[in-house]
């Protein structure tokens, strides 16, 4: 098996799943950290925080030289935080107030490496349709959000209840790949190339 391109200070398999999109192999290797918002801490600093946080602790706690991500996503309604809903009757809560209004989807990624510290953030506008309480219900009752911020996933069923988006689509999903392709190439980490450049390598070893 081919090494991995970087280290991914997440469990998050959309944060892989994305990465691979552009032909960056990661091996996730998570880190424990406390993720409750400081006291009127604003959406955008608590998020750029947590991913500068994990990527940080990853860098404390691997003996690697390979560049490692932290990447982090919640959502903002009314400047009120929105993270993974705790219960099935929060996220119904949320949803209703979702309904019918735009919130926003605040996306921050962290890069350590050789050009040291890189950060890059993304906020976007999620629009919702109007939703039945009988959608709601089913929704959440399907368990498609239960670990997704805001209790909803744009790259699942959630999306039939987005009728516009504003900004970047992965940023929402989870990691803002125009971004995070620029932090890497920065760390020596060429998106697709790099990967094809190793499948190469590997032919001609055999």
């Amino acid at each position: 098996m081919p090494s991995p391109d970087l280290i991914l200070a997440s469990a998050s398999p959309r944060r892989l799943e994305l990465l691979s999109t552009i032909g960056v192999s990661a091996r996730a290797c998570p880190v424990d950290l406390d993720e409750t918002p400081r006291p009127d801490e604003p959406a955008l600093e608590y998020v750029v925080r947590l991913a500068r946080e994990k990527a940080l602790a990853g860098q404390q706690v691997l003996a690697t030289s390979l560049p490692i991500l932290g990447g982090d996503t919640a959502l903002s309604l009314d400047g009120q935080i929105l993270g993974k809903p705790e219960s099935d009757d929060q996220a119904r809560a949320w949803f209703r107030c979702l309904a019918g209004r735009s919130h926003q989807v605040i996306s921050a990624v962290a890069v350590t490496g050789p050009a040291g510290l890189l950060e890059a953030c993304v906020i976007s506008d999620v629009h919702f349709r109007l939703m039945a309480e009988s959608e709601i219900n089913a929704y959440v009752a399907s368990g498609e959000g239960r670990d997704k911020a805001g209790g909803y996933a744009l790259q699942g069923a959630g999306a039939m209840f987005v009728s516009r988006i504003e900004g970047s689509w992965s940023g929402i999903v989870g990691l803002p790949l125009c971004e995070t392709a620029q932090l890497l190439s920065r760390q020596g980490v060429t998106p697709w190339l790099a990967s094809q450049e190793g499948e190469q390598e590997g032919r001609c070893e055999r």
